[in-house]
């Protein structure tokens, strides 16, 4: 018997700040049926255009679109960062000092390690005791756009042993001196490490910052990291904006489903 599909939401405890939403997607599964999970760092601008005043990934779509085609499908979970204090929420302090250049926001209070406390040790539970996720790092995975794809990096990287991905889509690495990003990097080398899946656009000026930014990250990892966990994807015409990632999330997805175990 299939169960359909549906979207949920949760409201979990953020640290000092109330409750956080998360909204969960279960796409059509067969009773009994377990699937790989991905968890998102911006779930505002996910599922539905009502919910975001920039745009939508449409993610529940690539997701029918993948079972469709390869008979896979994943949970996707979208923690909301719909709020004032997104920016500094998803910028980890740890990796280096925030170099911060005048025509961006103020990143004065680094708090990544916060959201990622919050995921690992709130999200992650109740998504796992909820819904029918198949559990393992082999079918779990970490996505994000912007600061949320630096925090992606970030917590795949902290959390090898429970993401076997990670999708770095248009990552705030300008934040940081290459110094510091080569420092922590290797700082988070071990025999087990996720695959990472990086892309930018370079369609508007802060996307072209964004690539040139991520070219130098990616010429520290193909310097320590293994080749084969490596991935870059450059779509130059691209801007930084939902349309842009909506694509590519498309084949990050089934990049993971297709290393899923």
């Amino acid at each position: 018997m299939e169960t359909a599909a549906k979207l949920c939401e949760l409201f979990l405890p953020y640290p000092e700040k109330g409750e956080r939403r998360v909204r969960v997607y279960v796409p059509a599964h067969e009773e009994g049926e377990t699937l790989p999970v991905v968890y998102m760092t911006d779930g505002q601008n996910l599922f539905d255009e009502e919910s975001s005043g920039w745009g939508c990934w449409h993610t529940r779509e690539s997701v029918e679109a993948e079972r469709k085609s390869s008979g896979k499908a994943a949970i996707i979970v979208g923690i909301h960062n719909d709020n004032p204090w997104r920016d500094n929420e998803l910028t980890p302090g740890s990796i280096g000092a925030v170099v911060r250049a005048e025509d961006m926001y103020d990143y004065t209070a680094p708090e990544g390690e916060v959201f990622d406390g919050f995921l690992m040790n709130t999200v992650k539970p109740a998504v796992e005791a909820r819904f029918p996720v198949k559990t393992g790092r082999a079918n779990t995975a970490v996505c994000g756009s912007s600061s949320g794809g630096l925090q992606a990096f970030f917590t795949a990287l902290s959390h090898p042993d429970a993401f076997c991905a990670a999708g770095v889509f248009s990552p705030a690495f300008l934040l940081y001196s290459e110094e510091d990003m080569r420092r922590w990097i290797i700082s988070k080398l071990q025999a087990e490490l996720p695959y990472l899946y990086l892309y930018t656009g370079a369609g508007d000026e802060l996307e072209m910052r964004i690539f040139q930014s991520t070219e130098a990250v990616y010429d520290i990892l193909m310097e320590c990291y293994p080749m084969r966990l490596l991935n870059e994807v450059v779509l130059f015409e691209e801007k930084h904006n939902e349309a842009a990632w909506e694509q590519v999330f498309k084949d990050f997805l089934h990049t993971f489903l297709s290393r899923a175990e």
